[in-house]
């Protein structure tokens, strides 16, 4: 699987990023405008709609429309860990229907004080059997635009 990272800085405590990224509103506050990002539907793992917190077992369905061009994508994510352990914490999500074969997505934050380093690590594979390697690698300019401006969006929230 090819991989991609971006992180940035956002002056603002631990506790606060963190409790920011608890639940789909978050999401939705990142996600640039661009994308034409609906919310279709949330679940937590014991199956009640709109929780407050994703925990392990939540799934998020989503659709976009990046650009108002072309047809909705669809995709479900699932919530497959979280854990937060003193200054560190992270929750992973993997893409259970979508364009993407395969999609982990980890999203690691580091504590330091009145500070928190936020880290995107993703793990994915595009479609296109025995030529998904150049569409990975050419996947990475868009997944660079977008997780600028997601963690510019990020350090606007918290400045």
């Amino acid at each position: 699987m090819a991989t991609y990272e971006h992180e940035s800085w956002v002056r603002a405590p631990l506790d606060d990023v963190w409790a920011f990224h608890d639940g789909v509103a978050g999401l939705v506050a990142l996600t640039p405008d661009w994308m034409r990002m609906r919310v279709e539907r949330v679940t937590g793992p014991d199956g009640d709609p709109d929780p407050d917190v994703l925990h392990v077992g939540s799934r998020v369905e989503l659709s976009v429309r990046p650009f108002g061009v072309g047809p909705r994508q669809h995709t479900t994510s699932e919530i497959v860990a979280r854990e937060r352990d003193g200054g560190t914490a992270y929750f992973r999500d993997v893409m259970v229907d979508g364009p993407f074969p395969e999609w982990e997505h980890t999203h690691i934050f580091y504590g330091d004080g009145d500070r928190t380093l936020c880290r995107d690590s993703l793990r994915y594979r595009t479609p296109g059997g025995p030529l998904a390697p150049l569409g990975d690698r050419a996947a990475m300019p868009g997944f660079e635009v977008f997780f600028r401006a997601r963690h510019r969006r990020l350090r606007e929230r918290f400045s």
